[in-house]
């Protein structure tokens, strides 16, 4: 199961394969002996197939039925993939009964490769497992702590010696996080220890907590991706990553809050993940060395629970993220996580949690703001949080990443920017 969990979908040979086959399945359901009644019943399956998918293209962008942002690469793919399931359909009727059978093989074909170059065009899901939701099982070995991990004398730079034989690459892998305090029923989390976590009498390190978006799954291939670059030009150190689950599902949106529609999945990131890498990881334990962090839905709530604890988080970095969270359905999220009430939802957004904070309150927290240049909406919602983040006393870097929208290269480019800021703050470099 892992094996096929684990196939990648946007790199690699498979959406070649299946390309392939579904444009070979296609000519075939297409090619019959030519007479005018086929080639009009041919024209009218493929037709109407594609204004099935023009007409669901057009229904999601105007609804938001199909999330958020709605790319044109939808719209061809959902076209081309249901004109060939409409050829399919028509092959059923007065057709021999092999060309019947190639027909519904055909169909779930035309799905995946259609499903394959969707994803593609949003760049966010590398493999099977990520795009269903379900994170490979690839436990991995935990580090054991330190007995005392309080913050160092000296920057890490400074003291830090790797020996030989380190790893030059980190470890990425899974792992459960129970919800021991809030019940919450999460998937695995994705762990990302760096090279220098890797060696005997590691050094304690910086924390980083790290969410993604909805739909999505908590996989750690872009951020450690970014991690181990980093970490190759600075000696192997780079912060511990935690990739937490605060969805439970691939289709859930709990709003960053607790609930009884989706469960406690505010507690369950800032309780239960943060206790499970006090005990389980060598981190440095003060909040001056802790980053939280997400994108898009997962920057909504990072922001939010800066906003709430910046005590214990000093450090913020929200890649394009939701302005409030659940922004993008407001009615539906006041009804079903806060029983109707408008005020109650209004106090769970960032901006106003900063805003009735204590003068002072975030003094000392580091925060990284961007958006895509080609992303207007999450460049006006980034810009407004950061403006109420900088008011407020944060200390505010805002950027926009040249040349992305909301999705693919958005993510690693914005953790480049992030850590470049954030290394010297760690004390994993010098000064800039």
């Amino acid at each position: 199961m892992d094996a096929i969990l684990d196939l990648p979908i946007i790199a690699g040979p498979v959406p070649g394969i299946v390309y392939l086959l579904a444009i070979a399945f296609a000519l075939y359901l297409l090619i019959r002996k030519p007479s005018v009644v086929w080639v009009v019943t041919a024209v009218l399956g493929i037709v109407v197939g594609a204004f099935v998918g023009l007409g669901v293209f057009v229904w999601g962008k105007v609804t938001g039925g199909l999330g958020d942002p709605l790319l044109i690469a939808v719209l061809w793919w959902g076209m081309a993939t249901l004109g060939a399931i409409g050829l399919a359909v028509v092959n059923l009727w007065r057709s021999r009964w092999w060309r019947k059978v190639i027909a519904v093989v055909g169909i779930p074909i035309f799905a995946i490769a259609g499903t394959i170059g969707i994803n593609a065009a949003y760049g966010l899901n590398d493999t099977v497992g990520d795009l269903v939701g379900i994170v490979a099982g690839h436990p991995i070995v935990k580090p054991t702590p330190h007995r005392s991990n309080s913050a160092p004398d000296r920057p890490i730079y400074e003291t830090w010696k790797p020996p030989a034989g380190m790893p030059k690459q980190g470890k990425t892998g899974s792992q459960p996080i129970a919800g021991l305090v809030s019940g919450f029923q999460a998937r695995d989390a994705g762990i990302y220890l760096p090279p220098a976590a890797l060696v005997s009498n590691a050094p304690p390190l910086p924390l980083m907590i790290m969410m993604m978006g909805q739909p999505g799954s908590p996989d750690p291939t872009y951020v450690s991706g970014v991690a181990d670059e980093f970490a190759a030009q600075h000696e192997g150190l780079a912060p511990i990553i935690i990739v937490a689950d605060q969805l439970g599902s691939s289709d859930n949106d709990p709003a960053c809050a607790d609930s009884k529609a989706y469960g406690n999945a505010e507690t369950y990131i800032k309780t239960d993940v943060v206790n499970w890498a006090r005990k389980n990881l060598n981190i440095i334990d003060d909040p001056r060395y802790w980053i939280m962090a997400g994108y898009s839905n997962g920057g909504g709530c990072a922001v939010k629970y800066v906003a709430q604890e910046p005590n214990v988080f000093k450090n913020l970095i929200d890649i394009s993220g939701e302005i409030y969270p659940g922004s993008e359905d407001p009615q539906s999220v006041t009804d079903t996580i806060y029983g109707g009430s408008a005020a109650a939802f209004d106090a769970a957004k960032p901006i106003t949690i900063m805003q009735k904070a204590p003068r002072g309150a975030y003094d000392g927290v580091t925060a990284f703001f961007s958006a895509g240049q080609l992303d207007p909406q999450y460049q006006g919602e980034a810009s407004q949080v950061s403006a109420a983040a900088k008011a407020v006393g944060m200390n505010v870097t805002y950027t926009v990443i040249p040349g992305v929208g909301h999705v693919g290269a958005d993510v690693p480019d914005s953790l480049t920017a992030a850590f470049a800021l954030f290394y010297p703050v760690l004390g994993l470099s010098p000064p800039q």
